[in-house]
């Protein structure tokens, strides 16, 4: 028999992991996207122009898509479980850039179009690293490189200012971290169910093993 004790304790040691996890998560996403040069106006980010346009192109759309399929491939039994989460938290980080972006409606460096704040690549991009690292710690330096790259091409095109893409790299981290901390999922929540059951479409359900 489990001790009462030990019962009583287990949601605050829970808590006390999720809040570590995310005050490192947020250093992780700003450390290196505090490299880049910042000014309110100068818009000079790391990458040469041609690479910068890959990273922000073909290059992402590739590194969000091997973020979500990785699983399939070498999760195993949790492969599906493991995409399914991953798309979760990429879908909901980007509906909640959208929000903000239209509330706060500011002006980006290179147009007149009001959309600049957070950066959707980047908010995008560190929600998947996030996620791929929760399951692959070992791998966790390759993908916030990559997402960190991928946000400093948005500060080289002059599509955002440096702000807005450490904006968004933070709102992807903290959206992965209430996916891997919820039981139920975000907005995939009618097909992710804690028990581990098959749903009623027949996905496979989510069961969190590890605390996050």
């Amino acid at each position: 028999m489990v001790p009462s004790l030990y019962l009583r304790r287990q949601p605050r040691l829970r808590l006390d992991k999720v809040i570590r996890k995310l005050i490192c998560a947020c250093v992780a996403a700003a450390l290196p996207l505090l490299l880049l040069p910042y000014s309110a106006r100068a818009q000079t980010g790391l990458l040469d122009h041609r690479t910068a346009q890959f990273a922000s192109g073909s290059g992402n759309l590739a590194y969000l898509g091997l973020g979500v399929a990785l699983p399939l491939l070498t999760d195993g039994a949790n492969g599906k479980d493991h995409a399914l989460r991953t798309a979760d938290a990429l879908g909901t980080s980007v509906i909640v850039s959208e929000l903000i972006k239209n509330i706060v409606r500011e002006k980006r460096p290179d147009s007149n179009a009001r959309d600049s704040f957070p950066s959707g690549h980047a908010t995008a991009a560190f929600a998947v690293a996030a996620m791929e690292s929760h399951y692959h710690p070992r791998t966790a330096p390759l993908w916030y490189v990559g997402a960190a790259l991928i946000a400093d091409s948005r500060v080289t095109l002059h599509r955002h200012f440096t702000h807005d893409v450490i904006a968004g790299g933070i709102l992807g981290i903290g959206t992965a971290l209430l996916e891997t901390s919820s039981r139920h999922g975000l907005i995939l929540a009618p097909v992710i169910r804690r028990d581990g059951r098959s749903n009623a479409r027949g996905t496979r359900s989510i069961t969190l093993s590890k605390t996050f």
